[in-house]
């Protein structure tokens, strides 16, 4: 009996391991430790000192390691640059601004920018995800009252029905006949049905390889496409404007632009612009070879980011154009509850009402059937 109880520990061990190893729930930690670092390196606090004082509220045991390694790296000589870029954890833009600032004498400045982009960062994944809020608690409340609907209810409904002496309607035919099913597979298709769902949605919207098939739906749905554009240009517009500020070249800015968005086809977009402003053609001529730029940047941001080249300012005119659409997003965010209210309605609707009507038809006819009867004798 001791063997399968050490088998346990020892996988329960291992997932532990594995959960440390991929960097699970250091999100935050490393936003947090990039943000206290700022300040403790702008207040002129050597820079190995404030590791160790951020260390100390860090909460994760694998961002404890990951930044011990870190520690380690930078005590041993390695730039601040390579240090983070050998944690794993650190986006490619983040460690741009870092080597830039070390090289320039401006590590207090560019950290205190990286912080900045993490807040705004985290802002804007808010906007989706309150977004998102309200539609998906509606949708997974109806989801789950239907299956208990369907699970508990139906197979005593058809258990009653089945019993009547009446025609019945063909809707009522149907739910008859998904409880009787139900009630004799219901244990089993019910739990299959959750994780089959969950196992779609993850290769959908989660998967690296295949979530790119969900971003097309999203995109494609109304008002969502709208709230998504709206992120990713505010992202577009601060991001590269922060690293272009802090002296990146165009390509490698847009290189790092590339790696920090989520989103396929300005993935694309990004990609294409880099490969074209190396090969020497302007803004202007790399918006005219991509076909659908002007669907992914509006043609006022293109003329502004043309104009902004033109005159040496695009930097500055891309953080205002961040500052635009971040405010645009918060508007959007308002409205898109609005605009998806009416269709949730519908769809919570037609699924109470094919019910009732399942339910009331044959009643009604049963009634029907005895006033009948009544009037006969």
């Amino acid at each position: 009996m001791k063997t399968p109880k050490k088998k346990r520990k020892s996988l329960i061990w291992r997932v532990i391991q594995w959960l440390d190893s991929i960097h699970i729930g250091v999100g935050k930690e490393r936003d947090f430790f990039i943000e206290n670092l700022s300040m403790l390196v702008a207040s002129g606090m050597p820079i190995l000192s404030a590791i160790h004082a951020v260390t100390e509220d860090v909460r994760s045991r694998a961002m404890k390691k990951i930044i011990d390694v870190f520690a380690q790296d930078i005590e041993s000589g390695s730039p601040l640059w390579k240090a983070f870029c050998r944690t794993g954890i650190f986006r490619d833009h983040t460690i741009a601004l870092i080597r830039v600032g070390e090289e320039s004498g401006t590590l207090g400045d560019n950290l205190k920018l990286i912080a900045l982009q993490e807040a705004k960062d985290r802002s804007l994944r808010s906007k989706i995800r309150s977004a998102m809020m309200y539609p998906i608690l509606v949708l997974v409340l109806t989801a789950v009252i239907g299956i208990g609907v369907a699970w508990f209810i139906l197979p005593r409904l058809s258990v009653v029905f089945s019993q009547l002496r009446i025609e019945l309607p063909s809707i009522t035919k149907g739910l008859i006949a998904t409880g009787t099913f139900l009630g004799a597979y219901g244990v089993i298709v019910i739990p299959l049905f959750c994780v089959v769902l969950g196992l779609v949605l993850y290769f959908i919207f989660f998967n690296p390889r295949t979530k790119h098939f969900g971003q097309t739906l999203l995109f494609a749905f109304p008002g969502v496409n709208r709230l998504l554009r709206e992120v990713e240009l505010a992202r577009f517009g601060y991001l590269l404007g922060t690293l272009l500020r802090a002296g990146l070249p165009v390509t490698q800015a847009m290189d790092s632009l590339c790696n920090a968005t989520q989103f396929l086809q300005y993935k694309r977009f990004y990609g294409f612009l880099r490969d074209s402003i190396e090969e020497g053609n302007s803004l202007q001529k790399s918006f005219a070879k991509y076909k659908q730029s002007q669907r992914l940047l509006p043609s006022t941001v293109q003329q502004l980011l043309i104009s902004g080249e033109q005159s040496g300012n695009l930097s500055s005119t891309l953080l205002r154009i961040g500052d635009m659409f971040e405010e645009k997003t918060e508007n959007t965010t308002k409205n898109l509850t609005v605009v998806l209210e009416p269709l949730l309605l519908i769809i919570v609707w037609i699924g109470v009402v094919s019910v009732a009507i399942a339910v009331i038809l044959p009643i009604y006819n049963l009634i029907g059937g005895f006033n009948a009867d009544a009037t006969s004798y």
